[in-house]
């Protein structure tokens, strides 16, 4: 049983991977032996992440590295897929500017649906086909409640998580022959610097964790047994699935 979640000779990407969702999700993956790209647009921030993922483990440093990339711009995307393979992608990076609708911008509107949707759809058009050669491969997209119900001052976001919930069937039904699964993980509410604006605010945060059926918030290492379940060949047979990891809230 143990070698369904292995994942020693694999190598995952993880955008997104420089705090939050994406850290938590490489820090599991590299406990199950991947080595790690973490990929988001800052440097400094990178080392950083680097340093509290290796801090926690017990795994070589050199397994996890870095990559400075915005993976919202498709040139910058696919010079990163030319110089990296991946067993494993995890499309973790994401923004939410929350606007109210009626003075959300062009320009704003655009780095949702460049971040939440272009970006795990070309990189998956750049890395499926290394991964269709060796017949195997794992996508894992980052979705939302509000994949499924709109929130206050969060059009954009929302539209865009929307978007990557079928975004997943259409991955799974144009690679699931090649041996390629992708599904998606639409989280409830956890401590990260894109909720910081809830997690703020004491009184929603309760009202929050009132709402889920276990009684409380998410926290991070919640995510790390569905992130290995995803990645692994314990999921072979699961694909085009958007699997809320939310305590509830959304069953409530």
């Amino acid at each position: 049983m143990h070698a369904l979640f292995d994942l020693r000779g694999k190598h995952a990407l993880v955008t997104g991977g420089n705090s939050g969702i994406g850290e938590t999700m490489a820090l599991a993956l590299a406990h199950a032996g991947a080595t790690i790209t973490l990929v988001a647009r800052r440097t400094e921030e990178l080392v950083k992440a680097k340093a509290r993922i290796c801090a926690e483990g017990t795994f070589p440093a050199e397994n996890v590295s870095f990559e400075a990339c915005d993976v919202g711009s498709v040139p910058s995307a696919q010079l990163l897929c030319a110089r990296i393979d991946a067993d494993i992608l995890v499309n973790a990076a994401g923004v939410n500017l929350r606007e109210p609708f009626d003075q959300v911008s062009e320009v704003a509107f655009d780095t949702h649906m460049a971040l939440h949707l272009k970006a795990p759809f070309f990189l998956t058009q750049a890395l499926a086909p290394k991964m269709k050669a060796r017949r195997w491969g794992r996508i894992i997209n980052l979705a939302s409640m509000q994949s499924y119900r709109a929130f206050a001052n969060s059009a954009p976001y929302g539209a865009g998580k929307g978007g990557v919930v079928q975004l997943t069937r259409a991955i799974a039904q144009a690679w699931g022959a090649d041996g390629i699964t992708c599904n998606a993980i639409a989280p409830g509410f956890f401590p990260t610097p894109l909720t910081a604006p809830v997690f703020n605010d004491p009184a929603r945060a309760a009202a929050n964790a009132a709402q889920t059926c276990l009684g409380r918030n998410g926290q991070l290492e919640d995510l790390h047994g569905l992130t290995l379940f995803l990645a692994s060949n314990a999921s072979a047979y699961i694909t085009g699935q958007t699997i809320c990891c939310d305590g509830g809230f959304t069953a409530k």
